[in-house]
């Protein structure tokens, strides 16, 4: 008899067959694995996605939160030095800049690698010379996860990462020795250049790199320090967007002239950037198969349901069942299973991702070791963001091989032949 496809009565036939116990013929305790399987693939690919978004952006923010959308160095190449020019009219060449339509701040500053020490310890350090006015324009300077003093205190004294003050055991107040092997030259050689500056200010912008080695003294004592007074090493420029920095290089070209080169943030960290994104897409593939073995869980139980199923298949098909009717009950009982594991799956990866932190704490404490390492990692913390393309399509990808998988059995039980399913019974 013709029926109006997925009826009432094949609803009822098929969630019959997926709540009876395995000695009824029914596939409960394997619907439960195969349900249970996909709930675990979807749930596991949306938080892996989240993680390496959460990454990528994390890592950006803190890129344009502490350091400059663009460096802009002389063209010039100086014999002495063995490296590019100075910049001697740097407060002339900022203001060019600055009017340049998009950009929002230009710092002119000294910049040298050192060692310092303090408590007998010694590290290596970045240091950043740079007006105390263009220091407060850094984000994550100003406006760090965790600071102690305060930026009023700069003039005269040090900034320096909370990394280096933890290696060195500094607080507000101690003294930071810097020492640069290029010093003053003497008859008897090149003397190291060494001085002394309190720490009034201690920052954690929540990256490795720059809490361990980056240090800010004001322009004027780093110019003293590295010998180069009334000029400046490069000039730090901050933009509206930093998104668009490439498109505004050709006007801050325009504004410069030809004897200055510019290197972008994106050109800085174009390699880590362009690794994340491969590694997102290469991890959702891999992970995809995750839910493909899950799914085919439900084409085993299918084939043991039809194989149970056969004499109630016959009698079906003798009441005037069409073979549409018994497909259709079949599909519904391995659809649902994906359909469920599914949801379930999104409900569960998008509440895993959204407390990964706080699960990450927990886990932390109860092992009581750390479970993400900042020095390898960079950030401080297991960052995840759901977006919703991603959960879409963790949720595409369960939904569609669930619906498909289930056919290829589907369509075994509604070829049976009733003479075929009833001749021993």
């Amino acid at each position: 008899m013709a029926t109006k496809p997925f009826a009432a009565f094949e609803w009822m036939i098929a969630w019959r067959y997926l709540r009876a116990r395995r000695k009824e013929g029914g596939i409960s305790v394997i619907a439960w694995y195969a349900l249970i399987g996909v709930l675990l693939g979807v749930a596991t690919l949306i938080v892996v996605q989240a993680v390496m978004v959460g990454f990528r952006e994390e890592f950006t923010a803190r890129v344009l939160g502490a350091n400059p959308h663009s460096t802009v160095m002389s063209a010039l190449y100086d014999a002495d030095t063995n490296a590019a020019a100075l910049i001697a009219d740097y407060e002339a060449e900022a203001e060019k800049l600055r009017a340049v339509a998009g950009v929002a701040n230009v710092a002119p500053v000294v910049t040298g690698q050192l060692m310092a020490s303090g408590n007998n310890r010694n590290i290596g350090v970045e240091v950043v010379g740079i007006a105390e006015a263009d220091l407060r324009q850094i984000p994550l300077i100003s406006n760090p996860e965790q600071k102690i003093g305060s930026l009023d205190d700069f003039e005269g004294g040090i900034a320096i990462g909370e990394g280096i003050a933890r290696e060195l055991g500094l607080r507000i107040g101690d003294r930071i020795t810097l020492t640069s092997l290029n010093g003053v030259a003497t008859p008897f050689g090149i003397a190291p250049r060494i001085n002394t500056y309190p720490v009034t200010y201690i920052f954690r912008v929540g990256r490795y790199d720059i809490d361990r080695i980056r240090a800010y003294l004001p322009l004027g004592d780093a110019q003293s320090f590295f010998n180069r007074e009334g000029f400046a090493d490069a000039l730090q420029v901050f933009v509206d967007e930093p998104a668009s920095i490439d498109a505004l290089r050709p006007a801050m070209a325009a504004a410069l002239g030809p004897d200055f080169g510019f290197w972008s943030w994106r050109q800085a960290n174009q390699g880590i950037l362009d690794a994340l994104n491969v590694e997102r897409r290469m991890m959702f593939i891999v992970l995809s198969l995750i839910v493909v073995i899950a799914a085919m869980n439900i084409i085993s139980g299918l084939v043991m349901l039809v194989k149970n199923k056969g004499r109630d298949i016959g009698i079906l098909r003798t009441m005037g069942l069409t073979q549409g009717s018994i497909m259709r009950v079949f599909f519904i009982c391995g659809s649902l299973i994906g359909i469920i594991g599914t949801i379930l799956g999104v409900i569960a990866g998008s509440l895993f991702a959204t407390y990964i932190q706080d699960i990450q704490a927990l886990v932390e404490w109860a092992s009581g070791g750390q479970v993400w390492d900042p020095s390898v990692r960079l950030l401080t913390s297991v960052p995840a963001v759901l977006r919703a393309e991603d959960v879409g399509a963790a949720m595409g990808l369960g939904l569609v091989l669930s619906l498909l998988i289930t056919i290829a059995p589907a369509r075994r039980a509604a070829r049976l032949s009733p003479a075929e399913a009833l001749r021993y019974e």
